[in-house]
């Protein structure tokens, strides 16, 4: 008997065209037909079987039915001409995802095997077009964005500067399937118990849960390294990555091992490239001012000496972050009440153990929102991350811990992921709490166990001085000023000390280095306000901040006629100057295509060692071009790159430029690929 899987057909009706051609590749839940070619016409009373193997081992074997039973059996109907029978599979809605091994039988009455083909190889991936299926969602909008994208954008900064880095997901580009179902086969229940695991994978609570473990590596063979300072130079930058298929393809080739390095970003974008691949929704989400909360009482304490600098009391120190980045899954939750269907948070980004595993969710989003946090799993710290308090403190000289500012308001800000009709921002804030301040923010609160008022203390009120800093937006490289501003709004002068401190932090709030200090006396007239301008040379940051090219400015007031210090502090996110990508021109699959790329050194040193980094799916794999030589200031290098698209859609081209004084500096140009055009050749009579 010969088997033709009729693949190109299959793929078409299950939308798996994009992930191969040649191979079947379908999803649960919605038939697809093979033909069988017979040697001979099938004899009276003889029939055919199908049996369907999964695992190494053959772990689960699973007989089709011959015809529709319970809706949670495969069964099979068939249609014969002569020699060729037209076979139509059915596979139950909660079937396991995973690589199938098909055996057909040709049975004699008597039940003896008279013919069997070797064992042919198909997928089955989870389908959000089937309303049965769990993951099922009905909006078509929604679907070609969370599944069938393989281009996004990632949302960085801080609550008040948000900007964009666009990133290749390419989860339909060459093996990734195979990589994504690699990933769950080297997780630590598939090498524990294999059958156990194979059986779970129906449930895409379990193999979501399964991916956030297995992106990071700590404590398996998971896909990424997490480091957050540098050096990286035995590895890859985290800002130099823009696209998850060379950290896929790279975590394959080398045996499993981890690939160094990733941060929230890199580690969330990954994740969202595997689950869409598996037929997942997901979508990538950025929080703003998220808190890290060690201890679980739904306060971030962040400790400082007199000379405003972080004391970390304990190695596991908490912190808030300017911003940080997870993914959300669409999915059914049978294993929980009603109402928890839908968004669920998922972080494969190594914070805290869940289960004792580093890996954070499935959480629904609406038990966030209305703070039930004994639903699974890990709701607490992710109601911690969008709504904790945020509390300094400063240890005097006497070894006494002195509170100097609460903030109920600044965690969870500006909830984003990219929107589903183009690049642009849409704000998920208010799936995740209510509006600050409203009566169902203060009930959620009480519910979560978080304090609703700032509790009194003695002397908490500051009198008759306020503090605040502006700044505008500056562009890394130049010089800028920052404004400390005192304003008396009492009715006699005021005399203070203003103690202004500058450091270079990571994203997360990892101290880099003090930048500049300066502390000055200053008199306030009554009902007046007193600026004090302190000027930051390029020269005075270049030498301590980080890859992420951000500024923390804290200031902090002390005047004997207040009864208690008053601080404030700002982020200032440093923009990167522009990198060109041009791709002049019509493309079509298979035909060659350039880009140009032009960038020019907008620091007032020269760069060395530059070298550019593109990639795209669907237009190329991630192709280095290095740069020979100095690029001195006001030096623009341009570059010229050949390529072939290999397949028909819109697709992003993106490029990384990094140097020794300049990284993570990222462009972007959309081609439009058209099908290769084919003659018309006519006939004439």
């Amino acid at each position: 008997m010969d088997v033709n899987l009729r693949s190109r057909e299959n793929n078409l009706a299950h939308r798996t065209r994009e992930i191969d051609r040649e191979r079947l590749i379908v999803r649960r839940g919605q038939p697809f037909s093979i033909t069988v070619q017979c040697s001979d016409t099938l004899p009276p009373r003889h029939h055919l079987e199908l049996v369907l193997h999964l695992g190494k081992t053959d772990e689960v074997v699973i007989k089709v039915q011959k015809e529709r039973g319970a809706g949670d059996k495969w069964w099979f109907n068939q249609q014969g001409a002569q020699d060729e029978m037209l076979l139509t599979l059915h596979s139950p809605p909660d079937a396991i995802i995973g690589q199938y091994h098909l055996a057909v039988l040709m049975m004699s009455p008597d039940g003896l095997i008279l013919e069997k083909t070797d064992k042919i190889r198909f997928h089955l991936l989870f389908n959000p077009w089937c309303k049965d299926d769990v993951v099922y969602l009905p909006d078509q909008s929604l679907l070609q964005e969370y599944v069938m994208n393989e281009d996004g954008v990632i949302f960085m900064g801080s609550w008040d500067n948000i900007w964009s880095i666009s990133w290749s997901f390419g989860q339909f580009e060459d093996y990734v399937m195979d990589i994504c179902f690699e990933v769950l086969d080297n997780s630590k229940d598939a090498l524990k118990n294999s059958e156990t695991d194979i059986k779970l994978r129906s449930d895409p609570v379990y193999v979501s849960r399964m991916i956030t473990a297995m992106l990071n590596s700590n404590g398996d063979r998971g896909v990424l390294t997490g480091r957050w300072v540098e050096p990286y130079t035995d590895g890859v930058p985290p800002y130099k990555w823009s696209g998850s298929v060379p950290i896929l393809q790279q975590w394959s080739k080398k045996g499993v091992r981890a690939v160094k390095y990733g941060q929230c970003w890199v580690f969330a974008a990954v994740a969202c490239t595997v689950l869409r691949c598996l037929g997942i929704p997901t979508r990538l989400i950025t929080n703003f001012a998220s808190a890290h909360d060690v201890d679980g009482n739904l306060a971030i304490d962040i400790v400082l000496n007199e000379r405003l600098e972080r004391i970390d009391e304990r190695n596991n120190a908490e912190s808030s972050w300017n911003f940080h980045c997870w993914v959300e899954s669409w999915m059914s939750r049978g294993d929980l009440p009603k109402g928890n269907d839908g968004w669920q948070v998922l972080d494969p980004t190594p914070q805290e153990l869940s289960d004792g595993e580093f890996c954070c969710g499935p959480c629904p989003v609406t038990a966030i929102k209305e703070g039930n946090l004994g639903v699974k799993y890990d709701a607490p710290f992710i109601f911690a991350e969008v709504n904790a308090d945020i509390i300094h403190w400063v240890v005097q000289r006497d070894g006494q811990r002195r509170k100097i500012k609460m903030d109920q308001a600044s965690v969870g800000r500006n909830i984003s992921t990219k929107s589903v009709y183009g690049n642009q921002r849409e704000d998920v804030t208010l799936h995740y709490k209510y509006p600050e301040g409203s009566k169902m923010e203060r009930e959620v609160y009480q519910k979560a166990g978080r304090r609703v008022t700032e509790p009194t203390y003695e002397n908490a009120e500051p009198g008759q001085l306020k503090l605040s800093i502006k700044h505008a937006k500056p562009v890394f490289g130049t010089d800028f000023d920052v404004i400390v501003v005192v304003e008396n709004e009492g009715g006699r002068e005021a005399h203070a000390q203003i103690t202004m401190l500058v450091t270079a932090v990571t994203y997360n709030s990892v101290h880099r280095g003090e930048c500049k200090r300066q502390t000055i006396s200053v008199i306030v007239p009554a009902h007046k306000a007193y600026k004090e301008v302190l000027r930051l040379h390029y020269a005075d940051y270049a030498g301590c901040v980080s890859e992420h090219h951000t500024i923390r400015v804290k200031a902090l007031l002390q005047a004997p006629g207040e009864r208690e210090p008053i601080m404030t502090e700002v982020n200032i996110n440093l923009s990167m100057p522009e990198l060109l990508v041009q791709v002049p021109g019509k493309a079509f699959a298979w035909e060659k295509l350039t880009a140009l790329i032009s960038f020019t050194n907008p620091l007032p040193v020269p760069l060395k060692g530059g070298v550019f980094t593109v990639e795209g799916a669907g237009l190329l794999s991630a192709t280095e071009i290095l740069v020979n030589g100095d690029i001195f200031p006001g030096q623009k290098v341009s570059v010229r790159l050949s390529f072939s698209p290999t397949r028909p859609g819109i697709k992003k081209l993106l490029v990384d430029f990094d140097s020794d004084r300049l990284k993570d500096v990222k462009g972007v140009a959309t081609v439009i690929v058209h099908k290769k055009s084919v003659p018309i050749h006519t006939i004439t009579y």
